[in-house]
């Protein structure tokens, strides 16, 4: 799991949420809001459904491309269980909340680290 780095409003442009995600090098962002029910997440993938379909980035909102519905983890979970989320919702992030408060995110990189280090170990030994 990484902390929550990059978060934007709901109202950011999608040009000012990819300018976020690079800046802290992550493919998502988690998008909280006063005026929203919970968190949402923007993605990279989103940002290139507004372009391709013509939408303008700088006139985009991330409202009108997010995700509202978070599909989450526990931070008690193994790492197999998220990536088995991911792959049943066809995702590439799951937020992790603990009793309600979000707390970090694990994303397809974060797995994919957790099998790289296996790995090394599994051919150290």
């Amino acid at each position: 799991m990484s902390p929550v780095r990059a978060v934007v409003g709901a109202d950011t442009t999608l040009r000012q949420a990819a300018v976020t995600m690079c800046k802290y090098k992550t493919g998502a962002a988690m998008v909280i809001d006063q005026a929203l029910p919970g968190p949402g997440i923007v993605t990279e993938r989103d940002i290139l459904r507004c372009l391709a379909e013509g939408g303008d980035p700088n006139e985009a909102r991330v409202s009108d491309y997010m995700f509202s519905q978070v599909i989450s983890a526990a931070p008690s979970w193994p790492i197999g269980k998220a990536a088995d989320r991911m792959m049943r919702h066809h995702i590439r992030h799951v937020a992790v909340f603990e009793e309600g408060t979000l707390v970090g995110i694990v994303s397809m990189r974060d797995i994919i680290k957790v099998l790289g280090l296996s790995l090394a170990e599994d051919r150290a030994a």
